[in-house]
């Protein structure tokens, strides 16, 4: 089954995080059945002060308000809590992956949509895991905001429903449809931009700390670049993290193939993500290029 096993890889490679907000607009359709009607909206790209973009996962738009939805499509243990920079995934082989904080990410988005729409408009943070993992120590303090997996979504927000008031009419859910419809329908070059953009800050290891970090990257898929046993940290002023998957960057050593023995930062999360920076050898400040 060479050609489909092939297809079947690159699908699950390429997509499984667009699988994971399909699966997740998917529970949103059931919770309008039950009368807890909405606008969901998917992969919208707001303008930033900085010219570039940020990307919200989905949005579901109620008379409630609008609940803004961060889906992550992990497996294995997460712990983190609402105010650390990194949240840590433990796999069953005892590897542990560190990615960026989801409730500070999408925190940023809610800025933007905010700052987009013009106005005070009450959002709700919804961070949603596959139901893969196990949220084994997950702590929040401030209001407004869940972590959750993606079963218990229609029970979250029959549970907002009943204790959360009315704030918007009909006529105000149609008028924010009608201004962030217009945002899902980015062409190649936006989306592409945004990439670059997200690319751009991890050139610069100290800033990028305080970067909004999306998934919103292109995958990578180089056999010959196997990590290494003996992977090096980055220390923490030079944290490198993943613009695909949010997992941090370590410094690995090809094994293999016409690259063996060159160095190049690899995704923390792999084989899950594949996601190579590769380093110039010829260069003593090394500059960084992406591997498509």
């Amino acid at each position: 089954m060479g050609l489909l096993g092939d297809l079947i890889g690159s699908y699950l490679r390429d997509d499984i995080g667009k699988y994971g907000e399909s699966l997740t607009e998917w529970k949103l359709e059931w919770a309008k059945l039950f009368g807890r009607k909405g606008v969901t909206l998917k992969n919208l790209y707001l303008p930033t002060e900085d010219g570039g973009t940020s990307e919200i996962d989905l949005v579901y738009i109620t008379k409630k308000g609008i609940f803004v939805i961060e889906s992550k499509n992990y497996s294995g243990w997460i712990f983190g809590d609402e105010y650390s920079q990194y949240w840590t995934q433990c796999l069953p082989n005892h590897e542990r992956n560190r990615f960026y904080n989801p409730i500070k990410q999408n925190r940023t988005h809610i800025k933007w949509l905010k700052s987009y729409l013009g106005e005070e408009v009450f959002c709700y943070s919804i961070i949603v895991f596959s139901e893969r993992c196990e949220l084994k120590k997950v702590t929040t303090r401030s209001e407004n905001i869940s972590v959750i997996h993606r079963d218990e979504l229609n029970g979250e927000l029959r549970y907002l429903w009943k204790r959360m008031e009315d704030s918007l009419d009909e006529t105000k859910i149609e008028e924010i449809r009608q201004k962030l419809e217009v945002l899902t329908n980015a062409d190649a070059d936006t989306k592409q931009a945004h990439i670059d953009s997200i690319q751009s800050r991890f050139q610069n290891p100290v800033s990028s700390l305080q970067s909004e970090v999306t998934a919103a990257e292109t995958e990578t898929e180089i056999d010959e670049l196997n990590p290494s046993e003996s992977d090096v940290p980055l220390s923490e002023d030079q944290q490198l993290i993943c613009p695909r998957c949010g997992a941090a960057l370590v410094l690995r050593t090809a094994k293999k193939g016409a690259n063996a023995g060159n160095q190049f930062y690899g995704c923390s999360a792999f084989p899950k993500c594949r996601y190579i920076r590769q380093i110039e050898p010829t260069d003593s400040n090394p500059t960084f290029t992406e591997e498509q």
